[in-house]
Formats: structure tokens, sequence, C-alpha cells
């Protein structure tokens, strides 16, 4: 139960950290400049399904790609622990790509709702390495339910508290402004970096267990 609730907690704070939605906000209304408040609920919704459709999909299959294509866990964990560190790097440095979006949507406003919101602004290639990652995990301790359930929850957790992000944000970019949302996003950006280390360190760890090369007491001592 308490490793339920502990890969609840990480997935959950790792994704939000991963989507921030406090730096979507002010990408969403650019999007969907001009636009009534009707189409805003409607894009919001439709793009948090996608994004949460996206993540049981690598949750669900993640395991059978890494088989497929014979990449083993160490190194996902490294890959993810590395995209993470350079998105957190570019949050705490403000030049993330997600503000990029200028001038609004073009054609339909719900031609947003697929790219770029749900992929790859919420559902990027950080998130895709996490998902895969705690997806094998998984399958290597054996504990399928019981980690199935617990991201699931994780999973809807973080696509709800998104979905009321953009659902508000017009009020929620009113009350926290420009600079508290910079402010928010370099702070996530120093978390996310973190989160990333440490996938890489364990990534390392664990590639060099495999080949006998370091043991679990060299570790702890």
């Amino acid at each position: 139960m308490r490793s339920s609730i502990t890969l609840f907690i990480s997935l959950f704070t790792t994704l939000l950290a991963i989507i921030n939605p406090l730096e979507a906000v002010p990408v969403f209304l650019n999007l969907l400049q001009g636009q009534d408040d009707a189409t805003h609920s409607r894009v919001a919704r439709k793009s948090c399904i996608y994004a949460m459709g996206l993540m049981f999909f690598f949750l669900l299959f993640g395991t059978l790609l890494l088989r497929l294509f014979g990449v083993p866990l160490s190194m996902v964990r490294v890959v993810g622990g590395i995209i993470l560190t350079k998105i957190g790097f570019e949050l705490f440095g403000g030049d993330s790509a997600k503000f990029a979006p200028a001038g609004g949507a073009a054609g339909s406003a719900d031609d947003v709702a697929f790219i770029p919101l749900a992929m790859p602004i919420m559902f990027g290639p950080g998130g895709i390495a996490t998902i895969i990652s705690i997806a094998a995990t998984a399958h290597v301790r054996g504990r399928l339910a019981e980690s199935f359930v617990a991201s699931s929850l994780a999973i809807v957790a973080t696509m709800a508290t998104t979905w009321l992000a953009l659902a508000y944000a017009d009020r929620i970019l009113v009350k926290v402004g420009a600079k508290g949302i910079d402010v928010a996003t370099r702070i996530t950006g120093f978390f996310v970096s973190a989160i990333g280390m440490g996938l890489v360190f364990n990534g390392v760890v664990e590639f060099l267990q495999s080949y006998g090369i370091m043991t679990a007491k060299a570790i702890g001592s």
C-alpha cells in the first residue's frame, strides 16, 4: 500500500512539474486569442482528454515498445533523465519553447487541441520517458495491478489539475500575472532538473550493476 501511495505521489508531482499548467496558461490563451468562453472550455477539455489518452497508451504499451526495440530500462532512465534535465534548464532559464506560439491559432480553434496543446505541451518527450519508465519498473517488480491503479489515478489527477488551470486560464493570468507565472516556471524548472538528474544517476547505477561493475554494497558504503 505504501509503495502505491509513493508511486502515485511521485508520478503525479513529476507529470505536473513537466506539464507546468501555469506555464501552459499564456500559451493556451494566445492560441485561442479572440475565441469565446465556450470554445476555450471545449478546447481545454479536448486537449486534456487527448493528452490523457496518450499517457494511458504509453502506460499500457510502454514495456512492449521497450522489448520491441530492445532498450533496457536503465537506458530509458538515463535518456529520460537527460530530457527532463534539459527541460528543467529551459524552464529555469526562461527559454522554454512553450512560449513560442504567437499570433493566435490558424484555422479552427479545435485544431490546436491535439497539436500543440496535447502534444508536445502537455505530453512531450519528458512525459513519454517518465510513463515508460514507470511501466517498465512495474513489470520488473511484478506488482502490475497495484502500479497500474496508482499510475492511472496519478494520470487522471494530473490532467484534472491541468484542465482546471486551462478552464480558468483568464482568471489565473489576472490573479498571478506574468511575473508570477515566470517565477513559478523557474522554480518548477529547478525541481524538474533535480528529478532528471536523479533519473540519470539511478539509470547509470542500474546499468553498471547489470554488468557487475558496481554492487549494492558499494553504493551503500
